[in-house]
C-alpha cells in the first residue's frame, strides 16, 4: 500500500507523514535504509558534543531518539496490526532523551543499531496484509492506523536529517551523499 491509501483524520504525526513520497511502504522503507546507508558519517562524527541551541540533543542524540521512537512505533504498530485493542500509552521523548548514555557510544554504532532496528521494522510491515495495514486505533489522542505508523517513522528519519543538515551542518549543507 502507498502513503496516499491513509485513510485518517490529520493528527500529530501528519508532519512526519507529509515528508515520505507517495510509495508502497516496502519502498519507502527500502529508500530510508539506502539514505542510512549514505550519511557521512565522518561529517557527522565530527560535530561531536555541539549542540545548536540549549536543551537541544547531540548527533548522538538525535540518532538514539530515532531508534528509541521507531521502537515505540513500530511497537503500536505490531499491537493494532494483530487487532490487539489493549489501549495503548503515549511516551515522553524528553524522558527517554534524558536516560540514555549516548556518550560513551560511537556515532557509527548507534548508526549501525539504527539500521538494525530499521531492518526489524521493515520485516515487520512485510508481514502484514492491506487489511492489517488499514488498522486503526487511538494511542495518545491520535487516531492511526498501521500505514501511517509505518510512514511516521520514515518521515521522522526525514525531519531530523533535514534538521541535522540545517542545523549541525549549514555551511556544507550536505548529510547524504
Amino acid at each position: 500500500m502507498k502513503k496516499s491509501d491513509i485513510k485518517q483524520p490529520a493528527c500529530y504525526f501528519d508532519k512526519y507523514i507529509n515528508l515520505v513520497e507517495d510509495l508502497e511502504i516496502s519502498e519507502a522503507f527500502e529508500r530510508s535504509r539506502t539514505e542510512l546507508d549514505n550519511l557521512e558519517l565522518k561529517s557527522l562524527t565530527k560535530i561531536g558534543d555541539f549542540v545548536y541551541a540549549p536543551g537541544k540533543w547531540t548527533i548522538n542524540d538525535i540518532f538514539q531518539h530515532l531508534i528509541d521512537s521507531e521502537l515505540v512505533l513500530s511497537y503500536r504498530a505490531l499491537r493494532i496490526g494483530r487487532h490487539d485493542q489493549t489501549k495503548l500509552p503515549g511516551f515522553d521523548e524528553a524522558l527517554f532523551a534524558a536516560n540514555v548514555c549516548t556518550k560513551d557510544r560511537t556515532l557509527e554504532r548507534i548508526v549501525e543499531g539504527l539500521k538494525i532496528v530499521r531492518c526489524a521494522t521493515a520485516f515487520l510491515f512485510e508481514s502484514f496484509d492491506d487489511q492489517a495495514l488499514q488498522r486503526f486505533a487511538v494511542v495518545s489522542e491520535n487516531q492511526m492506523s498501521v500505514l501511517a505508523y509505518g510512514f511516521a517513522i520514515l518521515g521522522h528519519q526525514k525531519h531530523h536529517l533535514q534538521i541535522i543538515k540545517e542545523k549541525y551542518l549549514p555551511n556544507s549543507g550536505k548529510i547524504v551523499v
